[in-house]
């Protein structure tokens, strides 16, 4: 039986251990937290999943909250005018429903699931000089924690990191008691609003630990008016300023959030990254090496909704590398080309994510704009969420996009 050993334990650390431990493979986790840790801390994350991510889990059985979550049928986007009015707003269908299940109860669940079903949890605070002990005794050591002194194991990539900085200021708020959102009451959407040179915010149904909520999520351009959360402590306050920034720059959002709480004093989060791609194989003193798992080698901006997704992605196409690669030793040219498989994916992510960080060109403002006109071009964006790939055919290029509005006005016309 070979040993594996993942350090981490979200989202793709813990679905690869599922996932080997379900096929045979003898897996130690390692986590710096316990279940129990976890599930009554901070959050950890904003998270939505959209259909082929869910899939994923669905194929390992471990959807336990998926009856118990929303179940999220649309995605919409808005665009403030100057007068803090919609100059767009529509909203697409996706093709398959998403769902968000705040990261402590999934992460608290899924490992306790894990030791039940007889893993191995180890938990401790991984350094370097573990590793270098950890590689002489198993088969593959993996690592998935995307934060600390292991990141640091893993060379930056400055031909797939255009930037140096971080291009948003972040800040959360799980909140229970917001209203529905009047132009679609009968069915939950992640919605998407647009301030230009200001910043977005990301409103989100989700399920925590309390049940059914909401996420409040700005992204803020660094030293801009959103940038306001650093060296805030207090919970309260946090909410506070949250819902006086919607009421100054999203009004719409703001009025259906006028009764909110929030769901718990660990409900609030704020921080900054910049995006990032590194090399996947990390090399330890003694000359061992270790494989770098999801945002540990790519961590993109979250402005697209892409973390969850991305790690879910990850940790499927590392589970189908090691299941294909039978007993044959897990080299360097393995490693790598297992990061080259999951490159195949994660470069599109890549691309629309920070492209969606910089100023929209005219084409882009353009498709954007026209979903107000065209259902089946707001449909084709929402559905960009879970396959990031298309909007190669469609986004980028500015005759690619005057070619589908084109195709897409002929077809309104003839119908």
């Amino acid at each position: 039986m070979r040993r594996i050993l993942i350090v981490g334990a979200g989202q793709s650390g813990l679905q690869l251990a599922l996932g080997l431990q379900a096929n045979g493979y003898e897996v130690t986790l390692m986590s710096n937290r316990t279940a129990d840790e976890i599930r009554t801390g901070r959050v950890m994350s904003t998270q939505c999943m959209f259909h082929t991510a869910l899939q994923h889990e669905r194929d390992i059985q471990a959807n336990f909250w998926e009856s118990q979550a929303p179940k999220i049928k649309g995605l919409g986007v808005s665009v403030a005018a100057p007068d803090s009015s919609r100059a767009v707003d529509w909203v697409g269908m996706l093709d398959g429903y998403a769902q968000s299940v705040d990261q402590r109860v999934k992460m608290a669940g899924w490992m306790e699931t894990f030791a039940e079903r007889g893993g191995q949890v180890v938990i401790h605070g991984a350094a370097v000089s573990d590793l270098d002990y950890f590689a002489r005794t198993y088969d593959l050591v993996m690592v998935s924690a995307g934060k600390g002194e292991l990141v640091s194991m893993f060379e930056r990539d400055a031909s797939r990191s255009p930037f140096t900085t971080p291009q948003r200021a972040l800040s959360v708020a799980y909140v229970h008691g917001m209203g529905p959102r009047p132009e679609h009451p009968e069915f939950d959407a992640v919605r998407c609003n647009l301030v230009p040179g200001v910043g977005e915010l990301f409103v989100m149904p989700t399920y925590t630990t309390s049940g059914r909520a909401d996420i409040l999520f700005w992204e803020g351009i660094p030293g801009g008016p959103l940038d306001a959360f650093q060296g805030v402590k207090d919970p309260s306050e946090h909410l506070a300023l949250t819902l006086e920034l919607m009421e100054k720059f999203t009004p719409w959002e703001y009025a259906r959030s006028t009764q909110v709480e929030l769901t718990d004093a660990g409900g609030t989060l704020a921080g900054r990254y910049a995006p990032t791609v590194r090399k996947p194989i990390g090399r330890l003193p003694s000359g061992g090496l270790v494989l770098g798992v999801a945002d540990v080698v790519v961590a993109n901006d979250p402005i697209t909704g892409q973390g969850s997704n991305s790690a879910s992605k990850c940790a499927a196409s590392y589970l189908s590398s090691i299941l294909g690669h039978g007993d044959r030793p897990f080299d360097e040219e393995w490693m790598q080309a297992t990061f080259d498989g999951y490159w195949n994916t994660a470069q599109h992510v890549v691309k629309w994510t920070n492209a969606m960080l910089g100023v929209p060109p005219e084409h882009v403002l353009k498709l954007i704009g026209s979903g107000m006109r065209y259902q089946r071009v707001a449909d084709r964006f929402a559905n960009g969420f879970d396959d990031p790939a298309d909007f190669e055919n469609f986004f980028f290029d500015p005759e690619k996009t005057e070619a589908y509005l084109a195709e897409v006005a002929a077809q309104e016309n003839a119908a």
